[in-house]
């Protein structure tokens, strides 16, 4: 079942992203088979991020906490909000999957 983790990072924390960005982005590489989407939140202009949504395929909502426990930026201390909740894919690569 998939699930949404979307995750803000605390404020004046920039530098913490970007000094275990390669960590993290090495993080979700290993586990891409369960990774369904990934990306980080970005202010309007594009140019700073502030958090991240990952679109993850596990089985229970306790995995999905195991995931984003064990995430770089989690342990570095970045993340001062973490939401995770089911998330239905109706959407998905153009299509729509649910019927109306």
């Amino acid at each position: 079942m998939p699930f949404a983790i979307i995750t803000r990072d605390k404020p004046g924390h920039a530098g913490v992203r970007a000094s275990h960005q390669s960590a993290h982005k090495a993080y979700l590489d290993q586990h891409r088979e369960i990774l369904l989407a990934a990306g980080a939140m970005l202010d309007d202009e594009a140019i700073e991020a502030h958090g991240g949504v990952l679109l993850v395929d596990v089985e229970t909502r306790a995995a999905a906490e195991e995931f984003v426990r064990n995430d770089p930026f989690q342990a570095a201390g970045l993340f001062g909000e973490i939401l995770i909740t089911r998330w239905r894919k109706a959407f998905f690569d153009r299509q729509r999957l649910v019927e109306l």
